[in-house]
């Protein structure tokens, strides 16, 4: 069902149910009452100092019915109407759209300190381990504490050349299910590139891959319930727009978010337990992974570097879950405009030809910084189709000014990526998928953020802790699939480019191709 319709249906229920039972009249009254005081306050606000424009939406609801089942669309075209910064009532809630690059440098450099907070929501908090993973913790000690491990112990320039072997024995090994498999079969992308990243992470992190828990392929159930995780953690819910409604979790979520998050919480327990194990009979003692390492600090007693188990498996979540799934969606929504335009593919082919060779395989990522061309069909690719359309939304810890409107305390902002990487006022030809605008900009527009006009990962604090990762998997893997083989839509099949919307934006009809070898000797793929 439609979630316009549903909130529709859901507010005239609860109208004609009125005389019909006490606890309904007293959850109506209650809802009249929250959206009373709200009115009054955003009223008192802006006699003080004015909101942002912006739909007015209805009683109640706000605008909520109207967002329709692509609200990324949707913001996209209200920031037509109502311009760089605007704002909306979902229930309760106010929620700031930002739009325009200044206004995100005030927000993610000038006052970075009181809008890199966050507010997280009931499916967040159930399967983030009570908001504890880096994206949710509030900007304080713990989230430095959880980052600086993060990034120290695996994403450090070190740490990734060190690991560089795991994600190509992960990376061979999809190459060679493919031709021993796949050739002449229609093959799914996106499954093909999460199990690739799945077990290439999971390598990293403890040593073992989905198809070695229990010697039994469990890759495309993970992908499943990590798909259905980011629509849950994406998709507006009553109980947070209603938080006097949440005990009743009329939608479902949190049910299905609990369900969805026992299942990952028993996979990270298999591999607590397993390299628990190791460690009790004295193994692995000087090849530490990070796992052990993590588990080590359980037993600390500082302070600043201690963690417990809660917090241990908030981190892996991080890794695991948003890793793979932003870099598979990533991966197929660059194949899938590839396939769209054959001669940015043909170009691509042949810089690989170039700098490869059709008579060798990828043996090293130095090889990979040679590949400009495809980098630029990357980020190109990001500017159009950005995975999480508004990153994740900051919530400021006091009221403040932004481009002359007021900002409450506590609001939702969301940093409209999407409408930014697309203006034509910014863009040349903004709608266009046109990879060279990367290759005259000397470098410039890279992923760290330090242009507002380009931020696929984010900026300033809340910037995307595992972009070092996430840079080389992308890399490294669509190198892979596009070198090795040759890829061909099945005969009849038409490209399509909707997104399916949740946390995650992802192609809503899955990438299927059929893929032929392309190097010269069958051994490189053995």
């Amino acid at each position: 069902m439609l979630l316009s319709s549903f909130c529709v249906k859901w507010s005239f229920m609860w109208l004609n149910a009125t005389n019909l039972h006490p606890i309904l009249t007293f959850l109506f009254t209650l809802i009249t009452v929250l959206w009373l005081l709200q009115w009054f306050r955003n009223s008192t606000n802006e006699a003080s100092s004015p909101l942002p424009p912006g739909p007015t939406g209805l009683p109640f609801l706000g605008y909520l019915p109207f967002l329709g089942n692509h609200p990324h669309l949707k913001f996209h075209k209200l920031a037509q109407l109502y311009g760089p910064i605007y704002k909306l009532m979902l229930g309760t809630k106010t929620i700031v759209v930002v739009s325009s690059p200044s206004l995100v440098r005030e927000i993610v450099r000038d006052q970075d300190t009181i809008f890199a907070n966050r507010e997280p929501l009931i499916a967040a908090l159930v399967a983030l381990y009570g908001g504890t993973d880096i994206a949710s913790l509030p900007h304080g000690p713990q989230r430095r504490k959880a980052r600086k491990i993060l990034v120290r112990e695996m994403l450090s320039g070190t740490n990734m050349t060190n690991s560089f072997s795991h994600r190509r024995v992960e990376i061979k090994n999809s190459i060679r299910d493919v031709y021993q498999n796949k050739i002449g079969c229609p093959t799914n992308v996106g499954e093909l590139a999460f199990l690739t990243a799945t077990n290439a992470i999971m390598s990293m992190i403890w040593g073992e891959t989905l198809q070695e828990e229990e010697g039994v392929a469990i890759g495309v159930e993970f992908r499943a319930v990590v798909s259905e995780l980011m629509v849950l953690l994406g998709k507006p819910n009553v109980s947070d727009l209603f938080p006097a409604l949440a005990w009743l979790d009329l939608q479902g979520i949190e049910r299905r978010t609990r369900k969805v998050s026992q299942w990952i919480d028993r996979l990270f327990d298999s591999a607590i337990e397993k390299r628990m194990n190791v460690t009790e009979k004295g193994e692995n003692k000087s090849n530490k992974d990070f796992l052990q390492y993590l588990l080590e600090l359980t037993k600390s007693d500082s302070e600043s570097a201690s963690m417990t188990m809660k917090e241990i498996k908030a981190i892996l979540l991080d890794i695991v879950v948003g890793g793979t799934e932003t870099t598979s969606t990533t991966l197929e929504w660059v194949v899938a405009k590839l396939m769209q335009h054959p001669e940015a593919m043909k170009r691509v082919e042949e810089e690989m030809d170039t700098v490869i060779g059709l008579d060798k395989g990828i043996e090293s990522e130095s090889q990979l910084l040679k590949l400009q061309y495809l980098e630029a069909v990357i980020k190109e690719t990001l500017r159009l189709h950005p995975p999480l359309p508004f990153l994740v939304p900051h919530c400021p810890s006091q009221s403040s000014s932004v481009g002359g409107y007021t900002i409450p305390k506590g609001a939702q902002v969301l940093l409209n990526v999407l409408t930014i990487q697309r203006d034509p006022e910014i863009w040349e030809d903004a709608l266009e998928f046109r990879p060279e605008r990367f290759l005259s900009d000397d470098g410039k527009l890279d992923y760290w953020g330090n242009k507002f006009e380009y931020l696929p990962f984010g900026s300033g604090r809340r910037i995307c802790a595992g972009l070092p990762l996430a840079e080389k998997m992308i890399m490294f893997m669509l190198a892979s699939f596009l070198h090795y083989f040759e890829w061909r839509l099945p005969s009849g099949t038409v490209l399509e480019f909707s997104g399916k919307f949740g946390l995650v934006v992802k192609k809503t009809k899955p990438l299927v191709l059929i893929p032929k070898p392309r190097l010269s000797k069958p051994q490189l793929y053995i």
